[in-house]
């Protein structure tokens, strides 16, 4: 009997496609160097008879690539956010959903708040300057940016990575933490992070140093629009984390050019991999391709993770039957 094929989206660590390799036929045109735009069309064409998909924050996965290919039976990510994936769709299907929560808390706040940083402090405005030829003197002002320690740390979304983030700010640089989230966290999480809870508006108007951390859904579209950042303070700043289409870009890049704030810095951005033209054309913003994950350890973690969740959703490995991180275990046990 043959296989079960499965098609692998993006690059992969080579050891986690010999893992998948001992049960699978395992398609993974990517390489490690290689990319392939993934089309509707292409990504049909290659899923042609393919019992999984393993991919990341794209391709988006719909009701018309599931007509298309009605031998899968599983979309297993190794990212965190979904929103390239309609649930509901794949529920609807009998199609096992799985993500891979957890693994990047850490490695993600780390990186939010070095992106803050070096907003605060025009790291990437200052090197572009001296790499330019250009510093030739010094001045009291040159490149003065915004302290960091002691400054009010705003935080738009407080799960885990938000947490994260604000623990890092309050224990480690003194940072009085406000926050705002659909839900308050409990007294006792508040009291362990230094952080206090207030309404949308308030955060934007008090915070010297905005993080955004919310996952993206239409009802988090342009969270962060023009409105919300006419209530920042001139000197703040803007870091997103979360996922472009949270911030509206091109207001974004009014606001900056015309300085009604000081300074942002992104890592995601509406219609990646493309940036707004306009965000590309100010210098009071550090840009950076979304690798808030990116480190090694936890890049392989991501990976294992959504290979785990592939086994066991074909009913291979350890836990077969039972994917560790399933988005919609309802559908569970799937279809031979």
């Amino acid at each position: 009997m043959s296989r079960p094929r499965i098609l692998v989206t993006i690059p992969m660590f080579a050891e986690v496609l010999a893992r998948l390799g001992e049960r699978f036929e395992v398609d993974a045109p990517c390489g490690t160097a290689d990319h392939i735009d993934w089309t509707p069309a292409t990504l049909a064409g290659r899923a042609q008879g393919a019992a999984s998909l393993l991919v990341a924050g794209t391709p988006r996965i719909d009701a018309a690539l599931l007509a298309a290919c009605p031998s899968l039976r599983a979309v297993c990510s190794m990212a965190v956010g979904h929103n390239n994936i309609d649930l509901a769709a794949c529920t609807a299907a009998g199609v096992l959903v799985s993500n891979a929560p957890d693994v990047l808390t850490e490695t993600t706040a780390d990186f939010g708040f070095a992106l803050m940083m070096a907003t605060a402090r025009r790291i990437t405005e200052s090197e572009h300057f001296l790499r330019a030829g250009r510093w030739t003197h010094w001045s009291y002002d040159l490149f003065a940016g915004a302290d960091v320690h002691g400054a009010t740390l705003g935080v738009l979304g407080m799960g885990r990575i938000g947490q994260a983030i604000a623990r890092r700010g309050a224990l480690g640089f003194g940072m009085p933490v406000i926050y705002h989230n659909r839900s308050r966290l409990a007294a006792d999480i508040e009291q362990q992070l230094g952080a206090r809870w207030v309404g949308k508006d308030e955060l934007l108007q008090r915070a010297d140093h905005l993080v955004i951390v919310v996952p993206y859904s239409p009802a988090s579209h342009h969270l962060v629009g023009a409105a919300e950042l006419a209530l920042m303070k001139p000197t703040a700043t803007l870091t997103n984390v979360a996922r472009g289409g949270v911030v509206d870009d091109a207001a974004l890049a009014v606001a900056l050019r015309e300085r009604r704030i000081a300074a942002a810095g992104l890592d995601v951005f509406e219609g990646e991999p493309t940036v707004h033209p306009d965000l590309l054309t100010v210098p009071n913003v550090v840009l950076t391709p979304h690798i808030a994950s990116a480190s090694m350890p936890t890049r392989g973690a991501l990976a294992e993770l959504a290979a785990s969740n592939l086994l066991a959703a074909l009913g291979q490995g350890a836990d077969a039957g039972r994917p560790p991180t399933a988005l919609n275990p309802e559908v569970l046990p799937l279809r031979a």
